[in-house]
């Protein structure tokens, strides 16, 4: 830790000195592209990777991983880019975002545009060292991750939106490894769109009296009192499709033992949300990293240890 904090500080040293307006408008785009709070990153990471490592049977190709972690390194901060682009005109009117960078003035409208832009043809270019399919499904996945943001104007299902977005990297990281999509990658994608709609219910119950009075639609919204019971179901229903994929995978032992944390943290994720509170929510939402976590953990055991 102190060897990348020392790293960091050469390397601020070195832009204020060679790039002083670089230096100091860098930390307002690391805020816009939530450099700083990586659990987008994890929530994206965690079931690629799995994904990987199930069409690979263990480990995959070494390019395929380097261009999977950094493909969703990029693609996750372009989709936070793009949404604050889209929530520009309500971003100030909500206590938890009134101070993002372009609220605040500190980056342009048209500026976080072009970061999406950016962004997103850096991740393009990683993806020419796959196959074409992989390419052709990148196209749809851009498109879905563009789209989300808007979604909260038009439907209270944006998590639904979201699910798909979060889920696409799971169809490519088969379509890299096996050139192909076989029936258990979409059921492992449709499972992931689950558990992504009943983690992003849990994000949006903390702004929700913020989203109704700016006309902001969400699941948490649609859901009313029956906010925790679907989030229950959904969660359920993921562990579910989980099971059903282990059965077809023939995933052993160590998989069932990540699965069995993963409901341990949904029955605790359930206490965190019992009173509604925003904070409680929040955290419940973040504990979603583990959740992930742990069903990867269990993935790369099963192949390790068989």
């Amino acid at each position: 830790m102190q060897f990348i904090l020392e790293i960091k500080a050469k390397l601020s040293r070195w832009l204020s000195t060679n790039f002083p307006k670089l230096h100091e408008r860098l930390p307002a785009f690391v805020q816009l592209t939530r450099l700083d709070r990586p659990i987008g990153v994890y929530l994206l990471l965690w079931p690629t990777l799995s994904a990987l490592w199930i069409a690979a049977q263990g480990w995959p190709d070494l390019h395929l991983l380097l261009i999977f972690v950094l493909g969703t390194w990029l693609m996750r901060s372009a989709g936070c880019a793009i949404n604050d682009f889209a929530d520009s005109n309500f971003d100030g009117s909500v206590l938890r975002t009134r101070n993002r960078p372009i609220i605040s003035g500190r980056v342009k409208r048209h500026e976080a545009l072009i970061t999406f832009a950016v962004l997103c043809a850096i991740a393009f270019i990683l993806l020419l060292f796959t196959n074409t399919l992989t390419i052709q499904l990148s196209f749809f996945a851009v498109f879905i991750a563009a789209l989300y943001p808007f979604m909260k104007r038009f439907t209270n299902l944006p998590q639904v939106v979201l699910g798909i977005a979060f889920s696409c990297g799971i169809l490519m990281a088969f379509t890299a490894q096996l050139g192909e999509l076989p029936p258990q990658a979409w059921l492992l994608f449709v499972a992931n769109c689950l558990w992504t709609v009943a983690y992003d219910t849990q994000y949006a119950m903390v702004d929700r009296e913020y989203d109704l009075q700016i006309g902001v639609k969400s699941t948490a919204i649609l859901f009313g009192d029956a906010d925790k019971v679907m989030i229950g179901t959904l969660q359920g229903m993921f562990v579910l499709a989980m099971l059903l994929a282990a059965a077809q995978l023939d995933l052993g032992l160590w998989f069932y033992l990540g699965l069995l944390a993963a409901v341990g943290m949904f029955v605790w994720q359930q206490r965190l949300i019992r009173d509604r509170e925003p904070d409680g929510c929040f955290r419940a939402f973040l504990n979603n990293h583990w959740v992930g976590a742990a069903i990867f953990g269990g993935i790369f055991l099963h192949f390790l240890f068989n």
